[in-house]
């Protein structure tokens, strides 16, 4: 059953880009549920990924605040929100950085304290989910957008983190591999991870989303 509790708020929050002057988001009051995939739709420029990058702390408010399971995140490092907060890039390219997909996977864990053919078995694991395993030992460059896509995604869930933002997630994906990705998402929900899917794929969003927003001009509707 999904938890109901506030994974991430969002109170009385403002945000404008520096020198823009044209676009601002203000969101007054609004909360992501824990265990629950919750939708954010719209045109582009509409705000979304704004929105998404706040709730992720990638960017910090003009005012108000952003509250982590009810605790304001704005004095936190990233990389502690980072160790609770997962975010997916529309652009995969942006957040893929080791030479090969194992190592994608593995150089994280390690780093925080694994060892490393324990690593590489959750690795290998994580791979098998997204029909991975194969390119195991693939440059990272030369894979397609779809490949990407999806690794970036492994590699963001082997954090098991207790909030996730997914920005277009389904570009360059297949019906049966939005499918696979789609199933994950409602078992992540079922384990109590709050999500936010930020997508145009209106298919993908009726069938897996249980609570949809749109936005425009930086407000929800």
């Amino acid at each position: 059953m999904a938890d109901k509790r506030a994974a991430v708020s969002l109170i009385d929050v403002r945000y404008a880009y520096p020198g823009s002057g044209a676009f601002s988001l203000d969101v007054p009051q609004l909360s992501f549920a824990a265990g629950v995939c919750t939708a954010v739709c719209g045109h582009n420029g509409s705000g979304k990924t704004t929105l998404g990058k706040l709730a992720a702390g990638l960017l910090r408010p003009s005012q108000g605040s952003v509250l982590l399971e009810d605790e304001d995140i704005a004095e936190w490092p990233l990389g502690r929100i980072g160790k609770q907060v997962g975010y997916l890039f529309q652009e995969p390219t942006r957040q893929i950085f080791a030479p090969t997909v194992l190592e994608e996977i593995t150089f994280p864990l390690t780093l925080n304290g694994m060892e490393e053919e324990q690593a590489q078995e959750l690795a290998r694991t994580m791979l098998a989910r997204f029909e991975m395993e194969p390119l195991a030992d693939a440059t990272t460059f030369m894979l397609s957008r779809g490949e990407k896509q999806r690794l970036a995604i492994a590699a963001i869930l082997v954090n098991r983190p207790s909030f996730l933002v997914l920005d277009e997630p389904t570009t360059g994906l297949d019906a049966r591999r939005k499918g696979i990705l789609g199933r994950m998402i409602n078992t992540l929900a079922e384990q109590g991870v709050g999500i936010l899917l930020i997508s145009h794929d209106a298919v993908f969003v009726r069938r897996y989303a249980g609570v949809t927003y749109r936005m425009a001009e930086g407000r929800m509707l």
